[in-house]
């Protein structure tokens, strides 16, 4: 597979893009080749792939952004189908998770499978550096998974570990998304920097907007029942603030891993009497608005606009 040639037409490049991964991911073995259809056919909001073409974009185009999208994806996909089988999830993007399909080691295996064709695509870049921060960036999500299950098992409950949760298994992959661009493009420093806190600030938020939905959204908007953190123990932002106010209530919750029929809608009500999730909503404007003004260094056009858009949208989705 070769470079492929510069456009910046984002909904041409996402289109290419879907047609390039099918290729990636292709496998003669029947099993690998039938879950890796299963996460291309999901789709997705394709959010990091956007954030690497937008990136790219707003740099006046970079040689090599298509194969950056597309390790981008595949490294959040592998972690996925790891994800989905320590966590005993039901579902993945409406579907039922591989591992419940194909069993564990073929899920983690194709997993891996994954991490190889990521490799392979990162060495047609020609860019060493890029590769040292997927590297590292594999580094943090591996320890901000295992940080999240310590702090499950150790109720070692605090700001700075869920900071620390969120920045390595999802801000780490967004700000990839967007730096990457920027060192193939051999953006100026200042440039470079603005678009890694854009992507970092970026992924805090989105994930501080999804934790705080597990716990308020509805069924409707999740596709499936709220309240799956508190099940497995994890303690996001609004649950650390209802652990503040409300510590007794709350840990017996936890505790039990909100085995009681009433548990969620509890917590839901002790967010709306305490003012926890104002709060949480409040938290997340500040991250979205401090994410936007990182970008106000870079030449003002349409895709910076997007870029802005983009985050902007993580506040509609908390209401």
């Amino acid at each position: 597979m070769s470079i492929q040639p510069l456009t910046l037409d984002l909904e041409a490049q996402l289109s290419e893009f879907e047609s390039r991964l099918r290729a990636v991911v292709r496998s003669e073995v029947e099993f690998v080749q039938l879950i890796e259809e299963d996460l291309v056919t999901a789709g997705g909001k394709r959010v990091r792939p956007r954030l690497v073409f937008l990136a790219s974009n707003v740099l006046g185009g970079v040689p090599g952004a298509m194969e950056l999208a597309l390790a981008v994806e595949l490294l959040h996909s592998a972690s996925l189908l790891h994800d989905d089988l320590v966590d005993d999830a039901e579902t993945r993007r409406g579907k039922e998770a591989a591992f419940r399909k194909y069993g564990n080691a073929v899920s983690v295996l194709s997993g891996d499978y994954l991490l190889s064709r990521l490799m392979a695509l990162l060495a047609q870049t020609g860019r060493m550096e890029l590769v040292a921060m997927f590297a590292e960036t594999a580094r943090q999500l591996s320890e901000a998974e295992v940080l999240q299950f310590q702090v499950a098992a150790l109720h070692d409950y605090s700001l700075e570990n869920y900071e620390r949760i969120i920045d390595g298994k999802t801000a780490s992959v967004m700000r990839v998304a967007c730096e990457g661009a920027a060192v193939l493009g051999d953006a100026p420093v200042e440039e470079r920097e603005a678009l890694a806190r854009f992507g970092s600030l970026y992924g805090q938020a989105f994930q501080m907007r999804d934790d705080y939905l597990d716990l308020m959204g509805t069924p409707e908007v999740l596709g499936k029942p709220a309240g799956g953190d508190v099940r497995e123990g994890k303690v996001t932002l609004i649950t650390l603030r209802l652990l503040e106010a409300y510590p007794e209530e709350v840990e017996a919750i936890f505790k039990r891993r909100a085995s009681e029929p009433h548990d969620i809608a509890r917590l839901q009500e002790l967010a709306e009497l305490s003012g926890a999730g104002l709060e949480v909503t409040r938290a997340i404007a500040a991250r979205v608005e401090q994410a936007i003004a990182a970008l106000r260094v870079l030449p003002h056009s349409a895709y910076r606009d997007e870029l802005e858009a983009l985050a902007r949208r993580e506040l509609v989705r908390v209401k």
